[in-house]
């Protein structure tokens, strides 16, 4: 007996083929809303930092303030970890943190950081060398409200990089 599909009042022959079209052409939407990224859903940061330093946790408190989930570990060689996401060391500071396949070096703001992923320009990421007083995790009771001036750098493809954004 021929499997039928009925459209109607003509009921037409079904192939192998002709359901996996329908079933396909039934489930795209379906594929394409899971496949949408969530307005408001912002990817997992991945730290690697040094057990011993204590302003990477305020940066990563920060971080979980505005919205981002973190998962942090830490790492004996933080240079390895910095190669290992392709940030030049000349941009070095106590943590390295990947993004949704950005590198993110030092005390990076959550704002630039949300910034970058709606432009999502090419480039490495986004450092912030040093530690500046003033920055994300380097704001606490301790600096008596000191503000360094400080510039979140654009590292491009090509190691080189450019101000996203000064502060101070």
């Amino acid at each position: 007996m021929k499997k039928t599909f009925d459209v109607g009042a003509v009921p037409v022959p079904v192939s192998a083929l002709r359901r996996s079209m329908m079933l396909g052409l039934l489930l795209a939407p379906l594929v394409a809303v899971a496949q949408t990224p969530k307005v408001g859903v912002k990817p997992v940061v991945r730290v690697w930092k040094s057990a011993a330093c204590g302003c990477c946790g305020d940066w990563i408190a920060h971080l979980r303030q505005n919205g981002f989930d973190v998962v942090a570990g830490n790492v004996d060689d933080l240079a390895a970890a910095r190669r290992s996401v392709r940030m030049p060391d000349r941009y070095a500071s106590c943590h390295t943190a990947l993004v949704d396949g950005y590198a993110l070096e030092g005390h990076v703001p959550a704002s630039d950081v949300s910034r970058l992923l709606r432009e999502r320009p090419k480039a490495i990421g986004l450092a912030v060398p040093g530690m500046p007083v003033g920055s994300p995790g380097m704001d606490g009771p301790a600096y008596g409200g000191r503000k360094d001036r400080y510039d979140v750098v654009l590292v491009g493809i090509d190691g080189n990089g450019r101000v996203f954004h000064a502060y101070g």
